[in-house]
Order: structure tokens, then C-alpha cells, then sequence
């Protein structure tokens, strides 16, 4: 039997998902619902189940952040300055999710240019969160995971840059994966910050996650970050136990300013782990403290180089207001680009300018490889750290949209390991006494994704 055919043919399970989305249209989770497409990719692939030639994804009904691109779908990035920009080609992952017949039924909404925490950014409006339509979802890739929490479809993909998957995928009560930096081509991907960019799967389970990772990991000739790492069937990991396993528990994490419900659900789970034959150690990292300063230096300056190409002349928008070239420039990119993406191409050009690249950019750089070198230490010890994802639960929406180092403190746990390119797994492990879910990170060494899964399952099982 196929693991992801839920009914009597992939067209009916497609059906089921399209009236879901149309029943839950409030929550915004979608900007682009591909009907006609999606069944399309259906029959195709109900013909090859008929004939015992389907691949490994048949009967997966995936949707996908709003910044991958997809032949013939538009791809806005959530950004006026790309509203009607339809691309003429797939995405590396979008081509092998095809290759194994998964049907890809929609583009979902998102922080503009993935540039948020809350999902509010968005130019086509806030994304809601599904236990409860006051609260933020989380961002960037709040639609992808609202998609999935709500069951509006099996499996979603997003990008995580600081947190983008982990943290809404803690706030809403889903699995989400941020891989390997180059684990995952990036072609065909709206960059943000390409030294931190990747893409990962989220999904209701663990082994679902890890069944799609499987599928879009690998070398990719069209993107030179992409690694050569052979992938592993990953649902091995799945079967395995923890017992021996060497787990640290990092004590910068448990400080001030964590909400007690969440360390509460966390800490029981690292006691699970302990009972079942894990030794647990407390360490300690104290460069936890310089992430936030240093990302937000780092991917902003990345950002400003990266959107420079959004000038009005090429693709995407274009003021209509402009008198000569230099207008066509200014006005094209005010009137195209929202606040906040506006304000990280301001924070990234200061700290590029002549006279600050020294003072902030280079020095972040050189703060980053520290972290990545007192990092690589921590992994010769142990098999995995556990770590909450977020400090707080969800909160109200609007609350902290205009005080931006608020809103950048809710990566202050994820942005760690986005700064050294290590996975990180967040997996649910409890719920508030409101009701809201809790969640915590399993992270590894590089290109280790095996051991989160093993981890995270274990954890949930």
C-alpha cells in the first residue's frame, strides 16, 4: 500500500483537500490555490499507481511557501514589488517532488520576503493563527504551517532563515525541519539571506518529514551551496531507540525570560529521554547571547544585496508615477516593498556603508565562525542538543508589529542554529494550560538530519 494514498484515488484526496482550504479560507494560510492544476498532477498520478510505476511521494498532497518558485504558478514572495510575477521554470525541489508524484496544490502565504516572526507582513494580509484567530501563527512560514495544522493539507514546505519554520511550527503544534545548510538546493528559491537560507518540510508527524526530506535533499548542479553528503533513507532513524545516546541540555536556554509552562513540557520530555537510557548533561554556550545582534546584521546586509535586483526595470513592479531613471528606482522600490522589508535593506546597507563594514559586518562574521567553531566542539561530545524553540507561546496579533526588537527577540532560540548551519527539528512535546501548543528543538551536527529524526520520533511516540 502507498504511505500517503488517504483514499480511494489521489483526484478524491485532492477534492477533500480543496474543500478544506475553501471552508478555511479565513485563516489566509493560502495566497495561490492551484485547483485545476493540483487535479491535473492527480490524475497523472492515479494513472501510474494503476500502472505500479508511482514514485515515492504518489498520493501527497504538499503545498509550498510562497517564495519557491513553480512553472506557470505565480511566485509573489507575499510582496506587492512581485505580485504578478508568474516564473517559467521549477524550483530544483518542486522538480523532485513531480519526480515522485507528489501533487502540489498551492502557494502559501508568508512574512514578506520571509522577512518576519509573526506573519503579519504579508502583503496580502495576516495569516491566522488556527486554535485561536486573535494570535499570530508565527512566521515567516506561518501559511505552510497553518496549512498543515489545520489539515488543509498532509505536508507543507517552508524556508527557515532565523526560526522561519521551527518557531511557527512550535506556536501552531506541527513537525518542522530547518536541514543542513546546503542540504537543500536553494535554486529557484526568493532569496533572503543566501548564507542562511534553506527550505525544509513540516508536516503532522515526524516520518512524513522525513519522507519528503528524503525526496528534496541532495546535490543540485544549478546551486554550488548544495552538498555532494550521500542522503540516507531516513526513515531508518525512525525505528531507533536512545538508550546510550549523549544529549546536552545548553543552561542559556532555561534563563530568564522563558515562559515556566514551556520549560516545564520541556524539561519533562529531556526526563524522558533520561529514563529510557539518554545521559543528559548540562552545558553551557555563552555565545547564545551575541545571535540576534549578529543575524540581524548579517542577513540584513544579505538582503540589501539580494533585493537590489527589484529595481523596476527587469521583472516585478513598476511605478507608473516616474518622471526619469532615477524616480523609476526610488519609487518602484517604496511603493513596492512593506515597511519592514524596507527596514532590513536600510539596516543591511548602513552596515556594508564605508566606515561601519569593519565596526558590524565584518565583525559579525568573525562572531559566526567562533559560533560555528565552539559548535562543532559541543557535537564531539554529543549525539544531539535539546533546546525549547521559542521563549514565549503566541501572542496577540498587532502586539508587537511596531516595535521590531520585540519582534526580533522571538528568534533569540532558532537563530543559533541558522548561524551554523546545523538541522534542527522541532517536534510538539506538550500543551499550555490554554490549550496552545509547546514545542522544542532537537539539533545535531551538520548533515546529521537522521539523529533529529530518531530524537524528535522518539519523543513523540
Amino acid at each position: 500500500m502507498l504511505f500517503f494514498l488517504e483514499d480511494d484515488s489521489v483526484k478524491t484526496t485532492v477534492k477533500k483537500y480543496l474543500t478544506r482550504i475553501e471552508n478555511n479560507k479565513k485563516l489566509n494560510a493560502f495566497i495561490t490555490v492551484c485547483g485545476d492544476y493540483a487535479l491535473e498532477q492527480a490524475e497523472k498520478v492515479d494513472a501510474k499507481i494503476q500502472n505500479g510505476n508511482a514514485g515515492k511521494l504518489a498520493g501527497l498532497v504538499i503545498s509550498v511557501k510562497d517564495l519557491i518558485c513553480v512553472e506557470g504558478i505565480k511566485t509573489t514572495a507575499a510582496s506587492k514589488i512581485l505580485e504578478n510575477f508568474v516564473p517559467p521554470y521549477d524550483a530544483t525541489l518542486i522538480k523532485k517532488l513531480k519526480n515522485e508524484d507528489a501533487v502540489i496544490i498551492g502557494k502559501n502565504n508568508l512574512d514578506e520576503f520571509a522577512m518576519g516572526s509573526s506573519n503579519e507582513t504579508s502583503a496580502f494580509g495576516k495569516v491566522l493563527h488556527p486554535l485561536d484567530n486573535s494570535l499570530i501563527p508565527g512566521g515567516s512560514s506561518g501559511g505552510s504551517v497553518v496549512a498543515v495544522a489545520s489539515e488543509l493539507v498532509r505536508a507543507s514546505l517552508g524556508s527557515d532563515t532565523g526560526g522561519s519554520i521551527r518557531q511557527p511550527a512550535a506556536f501552531c503544534g506541527t513537525v518542522g525541519l530547518k536541514p543542513t545548510y546546503g542540504r537543500v538546493s536553494r535554486f529557484g528559491v526568493v532569496a533572503f539571506a543566501s548564507s542562511f537560507d534553506q527550505v525544509g518540510p513540516i508536516g503532522k508527524t515526524v516520518e512524513d518529514v522525513a519522507r519528503v526530506m528524503e525526496v528534496i535533499a541532495g546535490k543540485d548542479v544549478f546551486d554550488s551551496t548544495s552538498s555532494p553528503e550521500p542522503v540516507p533513507d531516513y526513515t531508518q532513524f525512525l525505528k531507533q531507540d536512545v538508550k546510550g545516546l549523549k544529549v546536552g541540555v545548553i543552561k542559556e536556554f532555561f534563563t530568564e525570560g522563558l515562559d515556566e509552562e514551556i520549560k516545564n513540557s520541556v524539561l519533562t520530555s529531556i526526563e524522558k529521554l533520561r529514563e529510557n537510557g539518554a545521559e543528559i548533561e548540562e552545558i553551557s554556550f555563552p555565545f547564545l547571547k551575541y545571535g540576534v545582534a549578529v543575524y540581524y546584521i548579517l542577513t540584513t546586509a544579505e538582503a540589501s544585496a539580494n533585493l537590489a535586483r527589484y529595481d523596476g526595470i527587469r521583472y516585478g513592479y513598476r511605478s507608473k508615477n516616474a518622471k526619469d531613471l532615477n524616480e523609476l528606482y526610488v519609487k518602484s522600490r517604496s511603493e513596492g516593498f512593506g515597511a519592514e522589508v524596507k527596514r532590513r535593506i536600510m539596516l543591511g546597507t548602513y552596515v556594508l556603508s564605508s566606515g561601519y563594514y569593519d565596526a558590524y559586518y565584518s565583525k559579525g562574521q568573525k562572531v559566526r565562525t567562533v559560533m560555528k567553531k565552539e559548535m562543532a566542539k559541543l557535537f564531539e561530545k554529543f549525539d544531539c542538543l535539546i533546546a525549547p524553540t521559542t521563549p514565549t507561546l503566541p501572542f496577540k496579533a498587532g502586539e508587537k508589529v511596531d516595535n521590531p526588537l520585540a519582534m526580533y527577540l522571538n528568534d533569540v532560540y532558532t537563530i543559533p542554529a541558522n548561524l551554523v548551519g546545523i538541522p534542527s527539528l522541532n517536534i510538539p512535546c506538550g500543551k499550555a494550560k490554554n490549550g496552545l501548543p509547546i514545542g522544542l528543538q532537537v539539533m545535531a551536527k551538520a548533515f546529521d538530519e537522521g539523529m533529529v529524526f530518531r530524537v524528535g520520533n522518539f519523543l513523540m511516540s
